[in-house]
């Protein structure tokens, strides 16, 4: 409904720029008549982040702690420990992840705000330049597992900043831009984890400083000789597959699954979808100089 809203206040304010421009912009009137997307511009936008669906997410363990991910944690019997499965999303108890009531709620989508500064030339119909923008949205990201204890265990990540300089290429028609950007990203990803386990020990490790990147589109509608509003698609994508959490002894017997012998040193955990994704929807404002 959000995303819903954001976009027909966009398409909205975009239908009537047009007759806006009309009245108000004089081409004749200023000296770049014939490129008005030329110039250095400042700006932001505002809009709703939204994640792909990312069924089949599960932890992956690392029982000997050679750095390959895949080995199952077995009870003394020999049993799955994590037998009663993994989902998407962070667990709402300790049961099932298959009880709908009491398995795992959703990721969050939410809210992004960004900052921008850029320059275009044009050059007859055709402009291009460069954007660099810095921003934030309020999105998360969990996987979760379940134990035969019964507990829970929650990876989670969530994005602090990210900062982008990308290309952008487009066409003018008249004092309409249709334009394309794609360009290299980096991004700050906040990590935790959590357990309803308190008998073992977790350390969670990982740079959380990450590259990607994002490619999108938009239209772009200049009202008057400076102001411009738009609305835009984005995609980002972040390689996001160093986070690990050690599971160590703590106060658990030497019978627990994570240190069961031979190997009581503990366990790595990690998760298995290592890309951060998401969709943005934004309306987008600049003031050119």
């Amino acid at each position: 409904m959000r995303i819903a809203l954001t976009a027909a206040t966009a398409a909205l304010t975009l239908a009537a720029a047009p007759a806006f421009a009309q009245d108000s912009y004089n081409p004749g009137a200023e000296t770049t008549a014939d490129a008005p997307f030329s110039g250095v511009y400042v700006g932001g936008s505002f809009g709703y982040d939204v994640q792909p669906n990312d069924q089949g997410s599960r932890l992956l363990f690392d029982r000997n702690l050679d750095g390959r991910f895949g080995d199952t944690v077995t009870l003394p019997t020999g049993a799955n420990a994590f037998s009663p499965g993994f989902c998407k999303g962070a667990a709402r108890s300790t049961l099932s992840p298959q009880n709908a009531a009491t398995g795992c709620r959703n990721d969050k989508n939410g809210i992004a705000y960004y900052a921008r500064v850029g320059a275009d030339h044009q050059v007859g119909n055709i402009v291009y330049g460069v954007v660099g923008e810095f921003g934030k949205a309020e999105i998360n990201d969990s996987v979760s597992g379940f134990s035969t204890t019964p507990a829970n265990y929650v990876m989670t990540r969530e994005l602090d900043w990210e900062a982008s300089i990308r290309g952008r290429v487009g066409y003018a028609v008249d004092t309409t831009l249709f334009y394309g950007t794609f360009g290299p990203g980096y991004a700050r990803i906040d990590r935790s984890f959590t357990s309803s386990n308190t008998a073992n020990a977790f350390a969670l490790s990982g740079d959380r400083n990450q590259f990607g990147f994002l490619g999108g589109g938009g239209i772009e509608q200049k009202l008057g000789r400076n102001f411009s509003v738009g609305l835009e698609y984005m995609y980002h994508q972040y390689q996001d597959d160093e986070a690990r959490v050690r599971v160590t002894q703590g106060t658990a017997p030497a019978t627990n699954p994570f240190v069961l012998a031979p190997n009581t040193s503990g366990t790595d955990i990690r998760r298995s979808d290592d890309k951060f994704r998401w969709h943005s929807i934004r309306a987008t404002a600049a003031f050119r100089f």
